[in-house]
């Protein structure tokens, strides 16, 4: 992974007067429309950041936030990272009770200090200090002010007025000094909307900014608070000097300057992959090959060194060592496409399962993951370079729908990575169900996934026997007695379709009633969960990936039973997905049901929500519902 957490640095102040910063420091004289929905509030939060020249900047941060429960203690916000380009000058906390009374002080080298990475990191060059605070009471108040000395300015902290759901802002101000003659660029988002003030050209005020709750399918935060990025188009990133001006400036300077040189491989390796790839005649073939030879020779280590965490590890060490990170994997895959005469682009992204963007309007140091992209046609191939068994092309649920950067000689591009359509995203199950007289169960069960889907159920190959076992007792949770008697998976990575076949019994799947069994026919795919219901909904909301089930199970009756009642045949469609099901008579002892559920990628206003709402509602009706047999005796 890219080392980001710079980005998220505290900010910034002109100082207050003592009176004001003293009625800050009380919980009592918090706006009441500040406390609602909120778990901590900030009173206060003053950023300065003054840029000396192309390489220095000071940034400045005076902070006085309020916990009010301790769901809130993650929003002290007293954290700040430091390495050997980053100095921290002044670090300061105190500690005031309900009634603004000091009841703490912590000292710069009162501050913890570890590592700015996690423990899956081989090393790193950044650590962080933060404050370690246990209240014995709610709510309490925490002054923080801090000076931070860079020797770099390839990232100028950006501001987030509003800095997450459940905290209210009572007065924000951020100010850019610009001194070095440099033009800075700004760019704001939403700040219209929360009637947030241009106090200069590089100075903003935010007031009274009341918390947001968090919503069901809402959107990524950035999309609707207000947001504001900074950048200079001439900076220096440990030593490195970098341009900026757009997205092509600024790709072709991360090219040159940080990954082209880094890819000579030693000549035993040039001529084996060479020797490999010598009797396959197309540039798609040779790719497989060596992006399987590459997950066969490495695996996957965080590695946080180097130009701010940006700069890839050379990639004879990487051969070498048998590992790296994001950075070092792709360019190594690079390297090794290269000799091989297969052209590919490193490509920067927003990495996770939230589909996050690079702003293509605002070139500047984004993203916080590295692949590959193969160009075929008019799109490209995507290579995940960090997984040793991921196959070709795949990249659903994490790197996919998505504006990434691609490195390209010519310089930076914006493109966007594959979308799988909801069409892609198949889950195909099938069932042979047999059920007995008492209602226990037994059943063979075959269950195909694709695209997204495919990501979502390959993993349990992976796990022992015993926790496949747990695994799908898990799946199917809402049926009782369930005893799992077989598994077996074959993971086919060239169509990308990953097959399950289940063997189970379960006791007492039918309800007995005197002479009647009560059965639900959707045995293996049920809708349970409703989405939250919101008086007010505030927030639109995303369906950020689509999918498509398809369900077809064959049920055996017992013998002397009859089918009293089935139920009618349902087809539902809507902009938000479309749901079908029916059961057909084969003969007198067997039935098979049907059922279809798709659901639709898309982005919806907040007015539709309850109309989602209530086709879901339906959706989980229906798959509840029940067929009668009555026993003949």
């Amino acid at each position: 992974m890219i080392k980001f957490y710079r980005l998220i640095f505290v900010l910034v102040f002109p100082l207050f007067c003592t009176a004001q910063t003293e009625k800050l420091l009380s919980f009592h004289t918090i706006p009441e429309n500040l406390r609602e929905n909120a778990n901590a509030v900030v009173r206060l939060d003053d950023n300065h950041i003054e840029i000396k020249s192309f390489n220095k900047m000071v940034y400045t941060n005076k902070r006085i936030v309020t916990i009010l429960n301790s769901s809130g203690n993650s929003k002290v916000g007293t954290t700040v990272g430091y390495d050997e380009n980053i100095s921290i000058k002044k670090l300061e906390a105190r500690i005031f009770n309900a009634s603004g009374e000091e009841i703490k002080k912590i000292k710069k080298n009162d501050f913890e200090d570890m590592s700015a990475v996690p423990g899956g990191t081989l090393y790193s060059d950044s650590r962080l200090k933060y404050l370690r605070y246990t209240p014995t009471e709610y709510p309490y108040t925490v002054l923080f002010e801090s000076e931070i000395e860079f020797n770099s300015t390839g990232f100028v902290p950006g501001w987030r007025p509003i800095e997450g759901y459940f905290i209210s802002t009572e007065q924000a101000t951020y100010h850019i000094s610009n001194l070095s003659g440099i033009e800075i660029k700004i760019k704001t988002t939403n700040f219209e909307d929360f009637k947030i003030e241009k106090l200069g050209e590089l100075s903003y005020r935010a007031s009274n900014l009341e918390a947001l709750k968090s919503e069901a399918y809402s959107p990524d935060f950035s999309q609707f608070a207000p947001v504001l990025k900074a950048t200079l188009t001439t900076f220096e990133m440990e030593g490195v000097k970098g341009s900026n001006a757009n997205w092509r400036d600024f790709g072709k300077w991360m090219n040159e300057s940080l990954v082209s040189h880094t890819q000579t491989l030693p000549a035993g390796v040039k001529t084996e992959i060479k020797n490999l790839t010598a009797a396959v005649p197309s540039d798609v073939e040779k790719a497989k090959i060596v992006y399987q030879y590459m997950q066969n020779k490495t695996r996957y280590i965080s590695v946080q060194v180097g130009i701010g965490g940006w700069k890839p590890m050379l990639a004879a060490d990487v051969h070498r060592l048998g590992y790296g990170d994001c950075k070092g994997l792709t360019n190594y895959t690079k390297a090794l496409l290269n000799e091989v005469g297969v052209e590919s682009y490193y490509t920067v992204i927003h990495g996770g399962p939230d589909i996050v963007n690079i702003d293509p309007s605002f070139s500047s140091i984004q993203g916080t993951h590295v692949i590959l992209a193969i160009p075929q046609d008019d799109d490209f191939i995507w290579l995940e370079c960090t997984s040793q068994t991921s196959p070709f092309g795949y990249n659903a649920n994490f790197t996919d729908d998505r504006d990434a950067l691609i490195l390209t000689p010519e310089g930076g591009k914006i493109v966007h990575t594959k979308i799988y359509r909801p069409s892609e995203n198949l889950l195909e199950t099938t069932a042979d169900i047999v059920l007995t007289a008492d209602g226990d169960m037994d059943a063979k069960i075959q269950m195909q996934s694709y695209g997204t889907q495919y990501g979502y159920h390959e993993d349990v190959q992976n796990k022992p026997a015993k926790d496949q076992a747990l695994h799908y007792k898990d799946y199917w949770n809402y049926i009782n007695n369930l005893d799992v008697i077989s598994m077996g998976h074959r993971n086919d990575k060239a169509t990308i379709a990953f097959t399950e076949d289940i063997s189970l019994r379960a006791k007492k799947y039918a309800s007995k009633t005197g002479d009647r069994l009560l059965l639900s026919p959707n045995v293996f795919n049920v809708l349970s969960n409703v989405p939250t219901r919101y008086r007010d909904r505030k927030l639109p909301f995303i369906i950020e990936r689509g999918y498509h089930d398809k369900d077809t199970y064959t049920i055996s009756i017992p013998e002397n039973f009859d089918i009293e009642a089935l139920q009618d045949d349902v087809l539902m469609t809507t902009p938000f997905g479309e749901y079908k099901s029916s059961i057909v008579k084969l003969s007198d002892d067997k039935l098979v049901f049907n059922r279809t559920f798709i659901l639709n990628t898309g982005a919806y206003a907040k007015e539709d929500y309850e109309a989602f709402r209530n086709f879901w509602i339906d959706v989980v009706k229906h798959d509840k519902s029940r067929i009668i047999l009555k026993s003949k005796l």
